[in-house]
C-alpha cells in the first residue's frame, strides 16, 4: 500500500454544518433583536437568549470537526475507532448479507454531544459502497443494525482482509453522508463521512480479530484503537 498519506485538513467546523449554523445563527438573532426592542420586558429577552443560546452551542459542539492523527505509525494491522462515543456491543454475529459468515461486531453509539464525523477504521481500498433506506429506530437497539436505514463501506486491507463499516441512522439522525468511493485508497485519519444528530457506528471484523476495548468504553474517533487483525 505504501506509505500513509496524512492529509492535512484545517477545518475546524465540519462542512455539513455550515448552511444550518450560519440560517440558526441568523434566525436566533434576529429574534433575539425583536424581542429586545419591541418589548419593554426584558425577561422574554434573556430567558430566549438563555434557552437557545444554550441549545446553539449544542449544535455547534456536535459538529465541531477536529483536526486528528493516530499517533502510531505502523497502522497495518490497527482498527481504529470510526467515531467517537462509547462501545455499546461487542459480540459475534453471522452476517447474510456481505459475508455470509459468523463476524465480530463492534459498535459505537454516538450521543447528541459528541463529535458526529466519522472516520475510516483501517488503511486499505474501497470495494464496495452502499446506502440502504430503512427504518428509524432508536439507535442502540439490536434490530437497528439491520432494519435501520444506514451506509455500507468495505474496505479491503493491504492483507487482503474484507472489513465492513457500517454508519447507522437513528430515531434523531435522518441524515447520512458518505465520502467513500469504490475503487479509490483509504486511510486512517481521512473523514468516512458523517451523521447528523445522534447515530450508531458498526464495524464488522474477521472472528479472530483481538479486541482492544470494553462494553461501555468511551472512544475518540481515529485515535481509539479497538481491535487489532491476525
Amino acid at each position: 500500500m505504501g506509505k500513509r498519506i496524512k492529509k492535512l485538513k484545517k477545518i475546524r467546523i465540519h462542512r455539513e454544518g455550515t448552511d444550518t449554523l450560519i440560517w440558526s445563527f441568523i434566525a436566533v438573532a434576529a429574534i433575539a433583536l425583536i424581542l429586545w426592542r419591541f418589548i419593554d420586558n426584558k425577561i422574554p429577552f434573556w430567558s430566549f437568549v438563555i434557552i437557545f443560546g444554550s441549545v446553539y452551542a449544542i449544535v455547534l459542539n456536535f459538529f465541531r470537526c477536529p483536526i486528528r492523527y493516530n499517533p502510531q505509525e505502523d497502522t497495518e494491522k490497527l482498527v481504529v475507532a470510526p467515531a467517537d462515543g462509547k462501545i455499546v456491543v461487542i459480540e459475534e454475529v453471522e452476517e447474510h448479507e456481505y459475508f455470509h459468515e459468523k463476524r465480530l461486531m463492534i459498535s459505537i453509539f454516538m450521543s447528541l454531544f459528541n463529535v458526529h464525523a466519522n472516520w475510516f477504521p483501517v488503511d486499505g481500498k474501497i470495494k464496495y459502497v452502499h446506502h440502504q433506506n430503512g427504518n428509524f429506530h432508536k439507535a442502540w437497539l439490536p434490530k437497528a443494525s439491520e432494519e435501520n436505514e444506514h451506509a455500507d463501506v468495505i474496505i479491503t486491507t493491504p492483507d487482503g482482509v474484507d472489513i465492513l463499516c457500517r454508519q447507522i441512522a437513528g430515531a434523531v439522525a435522518r441524515r447520512i453522508v458518505t465520502y467513500a468511493k469504490e475503487g479509490e485508497e483509504c486511510f486512517i485519519d481521512e473523514h468516512l463521512g458523517f451523521i447528523k444528530f445522534g447515530s450508531r457506528v458498526d464495524v464488522y471484523l474477521p472472528i479472530d480479530s483481538e479486541v482492544c476495548v470494553k462494553m461501555g468504553q468511551s472512544t475518540t474517533g481515529d485515535i481509539t484503537t479497538i481491535a487489532k487483525l491476525k
